[in-house]
């Protein structure tokens, strides 16, 4: 059904007061996905969630969602393969997102390129972001070495003079997301590639996940218990020193006022 179709069947919807939108907006992918593309995902997903809960500032962050932008054309979509929703708590159910039904559109995404057709990410994903309305777009190929036209890192920004424009190329193993606030480096090569999150002026210290803050936080634990029961060592150890000294001590003196005492006697 065309566009104008479309919106010639809300009209009639609307006059015969029926408030629904009658475009079929499907809300599940009919393609299958590389697995390490999944695998980049699972991981990074739940980082960026973590990292905006330790900033205080809590988002939705979503993951292979299709994401509408223009109302009664179902073909104006995109289904980043991690982004983020400002303003929306993160455990909302999303099945699909609408973006004139809330005026709410991604501040970031992220793409990982298509091992079955990566120039889509090249070419047809930026267009498609800009159109949407997102602040950045960070595209990543892990395959980047297979052509000499391909990088590892793509950086779109949404500049006021400028507009949605590639602000950034880079072979390199981090590049820096603005809206996120840190940094997005490469961990492992080849299969075991994965992207966490990093921190400092060069992304140099990792953003831990849940399960390393949770080893982090045992190990600190342990550590604070060894501590004090050295400490309460150490103080029962200088208690016993001092006892032994007072002990030494009150012998001398007995010791000395016992010698002392002969010979003063009456004759």
């Amino acid at each position: 059904m065309s566009i104008e179709a479309h919106r010639q069947e809300h009209r009639r919807a609307q006059r015969d007061g029926r408030e629904h939108d009658p475009t079929h907006y499907p809300v599940e992918k009919k393609m299958g996905e590389d697995s390490l593309q999944t695998w980049i995902v699972e991981l990074l997903r739940p980082l960026i969630e973590r990292w905006y809960g330790e900033l205080g500032r809590p988002r939705f962050v979503g993951a292979d969602q299709f994401i509408y932008y223009q109302q009664f054309d179902p073909s104006k979509v995109v289904a980043p393969d991690v982004y983020v929703l400002p303003g929306v708590a993160p455990g909302r159910r999303v099945r699909s997102w609408k973006v004139w039904e809330t005026g709410i559109a991604p501040s970031f995404a992220l793409e990982v390129v298509s091992s079955e057709d990566p120039y889509k990410d090249y070419v047809d994903a930026p267009e498609r972001y800009r159109e949407l309305g997102v602040k950045e777009l960070v595209i990543f190929d892990p395959d980047w070495e297979r052509g000499r036209d391909r990088v590892r890192w793509q950086r779109y920004r949404k500049l006021k003079t400028r507009g949605f424009v590639r602000v950034e190329t880079t072979n390199v193993d981090r590049i820096q997301a603005r809206v996120l606030g840190c940094w997005l480096r490469v961990i492992g090569t080849g299969e075991e590639a994965r992207l966490r999150l990093a921190t400092g002026p060069e992304g140099e210290a990792l953003f831990p996940t849940a399960a390393e803050a949770e080893r982090a936080a045992k190990e600190a634990e342990r550590a604070a218990k060894e501590a004090e029961r050295a400490a309460k060592e150490a103080e029962r150890a200088a208690k016993e020193a001092a006892l032994e000294r007072i002990a030494a001590l009150e012998a001398q003196i007995a010791s000395a006022a016992g010698g002392g005492g002969k010979g003063y006697g009456p004759p």
